[in-house]
């Protein structure tokens, strides 16, 4: 999302802003596109040069008790300067007693002003991880995400091919599930992009045959994540004989999601697999390539070694009978 309505900021429940509204209710449809924070300071001494109309404007102690030195119409004055800037909005902080000047001036300017009893820091950091949620680019993907050895893996693949059945066999071995069918992502930072679960089939699974189940009712809060890391994407795909599938795991494929790139896998499906126990070691082996251990990378390093030693090609002689 690119934007998001100042007036959205009062319908918060999740991270516990506070916020009333105090004045510029007309403007409540401004918008702030930027989850940084800006706290004016020299703002109000006339310096605008800095002053970031897109983010959200705090006042706390410091701004208001400056303010509460100025006489009356030299501080009227410097809040109509501020507030005919166009900014998003101007939240003060601390329960701090809010002046008829302030007031007016947001008034004219139709630009909302709203209160919370937070303390400044404490405002400051729970409303950047409300907007750095709110803006985050986001999507939703048909798949299934699960939270296997603490590494998350989004498994891909067509309608019917076992994706489901993989995910409750995994369950059933003490992983968890994050989400089934439709899993919206979020990309929270530059490469880094989380999966949760749709908030109408949360925690629910389809198995054909069986129908809708509950996961977190079934099996109990731990076998159910609310969002996870999406770390590997590994895609099923129905076995082909023709095809020549990755034998040594050397080849590295990357997936992109919301323009983040993610370690991929293609394993292919066919009676007697146990694809279970594949998806496991996909996440064993994932942790060890995190310590630096690459299996695949190491094994065919020591077969070159061991060609480039074998008997008939010493220094690059070649025996003559």
């Amino acid at each position: 999302m690119d934007s998001t309505r100042v007036g959205a900021l009062l319908d918060d429940r999740k991270f516990d802003l506070r916020l009333t509204l105090v004045a510029g209710k007309k403007g409540l449809s401004r918008k702030i596109s930027s989850s940084r924070i800006q706290k004016p300071g020299l703002v109000l001494a006339s310096f605008t040069e800095h002053l970031h109309k897109e983010r959200l404007q705090v006042f706390g102690n410091t701004e208001m008790s400056y303010l509460a030195t100025l006489p009356k119409e030299r501080a009227r004055e410097v809040l109509r300067s501020f507030f005919s800037q166009d900014i998003a909005c101007l939240v003060v902080t601390k329960g701090l007693a809010i002046s008829p000047e302030l007031i007016a001036a947001a008034e004219e300017n139709n630009v909302p002003v709203l209160a919370t009893t937070h303390l400044s820091s404490t405002f400051i950091e729970g409303v950047q991880n409300y907007l750095q949620d709110i803006l985050a680019a986001q999507t939703s993907m048909h798949g299934v995400l699960l939270d296997v050895f603490g590494v998350g893996i989004l498994l891909l693949g067509k309608s019917g091919i076992g994706k489901s059945e993989i995910a409750l066999d995994l369950v059933m071995r003490g992983h968890r599930l994050v989400a089934d069918d439709i899993v919206d992502v979020k990309r929270v930072a530059p490469e880094t992009v989380y999966g949760t679960g749709s908030e109408i089939i949360k925690h629910h699974m389809e198995i054909r045959g069986l129908g809708i189940i509950n996961i977190k009712d079934l099996f109990g809060v731990a076998a159910i994540r609310e969002r996870k890391k999406i770390e590997i994407v590994l895609e099923l795909v129905e076995w082909d004989p023709n095809v020549e599938y990755d034998r040594l795991g050397v080849e590295e494929r990357k997936f992109r999601i919301l323009d983040v790139e993610i370690p991929m896998l293609i394993v292919p499906v066919r009676p007697g697999r146990n694809m279970t126990t594949i998806v496991e070691v996909a996440a064993r082996n994932h942790l060890l390539k995190l310590q630096g251990h690459h299996s695949a990378r190491e094994f065919q390093e020591r077969l070159n070694r061991a060609i480039a030693l074998a008997p008939g090609d010493r220094g690059g002689e070649m025996d003559v009978e």
